[in-house]
């Protein structure tokens, strides 16, 4: 069994002293720190920092715990979070007719690439669902029809809370969610962009990239926000590409690129790597 681990993510106003102050913080309290990865911005005057510790050192409940490094980090103006290994994030798929994306999240869950429970995946259209059927994960088909999308959103918030899910994945879900609902979800939703952004937002990227006779294609994984295609990236990739290539070719050799960024943005978020900061991230290396 792999060590289990208590991470921490923190930023804050850059300052002197904080690596020392925030050391000496867990040592005091008798914790071994296994892993430490800093990052100071000196444009913006940022400071951020993800500490490992050993779920072992932990001598008092997880809720004292939290409550002593708050009592530790107002003074400091800390933001920050805490996250134990042992606890697996649940994670919603959410798809439309497109498979690439799903297959990919679910081979590598099932692989045990990523660590998590996947408990349903929900999809706007129906056929989608033998994949579910194989990999043995209920499917929630919910159309939209014609004046009905806030209510088809509102099931989907009810499966969301009815499953205690953590992490939404827009696995090529074609339909754009409400302010309210990516407000609700803020930094809990990962979305895959068939283009790299910021260019060719929106619909057809593809086309968009033919018709401008770009030589590289990519892919972006971003958190979602009520702004279409604008919230912090996390993951980018690109691959050449020439002029031979149709829409649908330029579609294909896509398909990869997408794939593979959203799965390094799920792991990502799955590890505790990522920081949000305005509409930016910082994200931190996977251990070697």
């Amino acid at each position: 069994m792999p060590m289990q681990k208590i991470i921490f993510l923190i930023q804050c106003n850059d300052r002197k002293g904080l690596l020392a102050a925030t050391s000496h913080y867990f040592y005091s309290r008798g914790f071994n720190i296994l892993h430490c990865q800093q990052h100071s911005d000196t444009r913006a005057k940022r400071y951020y920092m993800r500490v490992e510790l050993d779920l072992g050192d932990l001598k008092t409940t997880r809720k004292d715990l939290r409550e002593d490094f708050a009592a530790f980090a107002a003074p400091l103006e800390l933001t920050w979070e805490c996250h134990f290994t042992d606890y697996r994030s649940r994670v919603a798929i959410l798809v439309s007719k497109t498979s690439h994306c799903l297959y990919d999240l679910i081979s590598r869950h099932h692989e045990g690439d990523l660590v998590c429970d996947i408990p349903l995946i929900i999809s706007n259209h129906p056929d989608l669902e033998f994949i579910s059927d194989r990999f043995r994960i209920p499917y929630y088909y919910l159309p939209i029809e014609q004046d009905n999308k806030s209510a088809q959103e509102q099931k989907i918030r009810e499966l969301l809370k009815r499953h205690d899910i953590d992490l939404v994945v827009l696995a090529r879900y074609m339909q754009i969610l409400t302010p309210e609902f990516t407000r609700e979800w803020t930094g809990r939703i990962i979305n895959i962009h068939h283009a790299f952004l910021p260019a060719f937002q929106g619909a057809n990227p593809y086309l968009r990239a033919y018709e401008r006779g770009v030589k590289m294609i990519g892919a972006t994984a971003h958190y979602a926000s009520e702004d279409l295609d604008q919230g912090p990236i996390i993951e980018q990739d690109v691959v050449r590409v020439n002029h031979e290539l149709t829409p649908d070719g330029l579609k294909q050799v896509g398909k990869d690129v997408e794939r593979q960024v959203l799965s390094r943005a799920v792991q990502a978020h799955l590890e505790h790597r990522v920081i949000i900061f305005e509409n930016r991230t910082i994200v931190f290396s996977a251990e070697r």
